[in-house]
């Protein structure tokens, strides 16, 4: 009998040891292999992200949390032409695909199917934690991710604002925000566009963090791995 319990014993830590290793592996392997999510939180300061270098860092930040900081991340922006520097386009910062989320789906293979037909949905365009965004319907809608960006990709002439002040103003302007569920209030072609629904606006100028979250938005950005 002894014997037979000292058996038993160690069956049972083995399996224990097995159980804890199935727990812990399956969420260090998903943020090794993701190369694209949804910030799961804001900067906070509205459309005042410290420039392109601030948001890069976010993704980055979030991403090394997530367990794939190996990889050098981009957020999805775009930059307008002013005080004599040229426009930057989101779509060439994001390296070349392809793009997989926390979960391991792939969302668009390369740029083309990207800004074509891709398989960015609610339920894809997960944050780095791989939990799906709020979305239309649900309290708050966080749907809104600013872009600045047209839906190629490409960044906007100069004139009117469409980056906050290409991501230094969190009072006046107006930043371009996509749907990351792709829903909104109708059925039209913008209501459904991932990177470019409708500016922000709002009492405060409509770069603010109130203005954001006015319309369904919390200043969040999509991050690409560009590598």
């Amino acid at each position: 009998m002894p014997a037979l319990f000292s058996t038993l014993s160690r069956l049972g830590l083995c399996a224990g040891a097995l159980t804890l290793s199935f727990a812990v592996q399956p969420a260090f392997a998903q943020g090794a292999d993701t190369s694209f999510f949804v910030t799961s939180t804001s900067i906070g300061n509205g459309g005042n992200l410290g420039g392109l270098a601030g948001a890069d860092n976010q993704c980055q930040t979030l991403a090394q949390a997530a367990g794939a900081g190996a990889k050098t991340w981009r957020a999805y922006l775009s930059t307008q032409a002013a005080d004599g520097m040229p426009a930057i386009n989101a779509k060439d910062r994001i390296g070349t695909g392809p793009w997989k989320n926390a979960k391991g789906v792939v969302i668009a293979k390369d740029a083309a199917e990207l800004h074509g037909a891709n398989n960015l949905t609610k339920q894809t365009a997960l944050s780095e934690k791989g939990e799906i965004i709020n979305g239309r319907g649900d309290t708050p809608n966080r749907h809104d991710i600013l872009t600045g960006s047209q839906a190629d990709g490409t960044a906007f002439a100069p004139g009117e604002d469409r980056t906050c002040k290409n991501w230094t103003s969190s009072v006046q302007g107006a930043a371009m925000v996509g749907h990351a569920d792709r829903i909104g209030l109708n059925e039209e072609p913008p209501a459904k566009s991932w990177n470019m629904s409708h500016p922000s606006r709002g009492p405060d100028g409509g770069c603010s963090q109130a203005d954001l979250k006015s319309t369904g938005g919390a200043g969040l950005v999509y991050c690409f791995a560009a590598n």
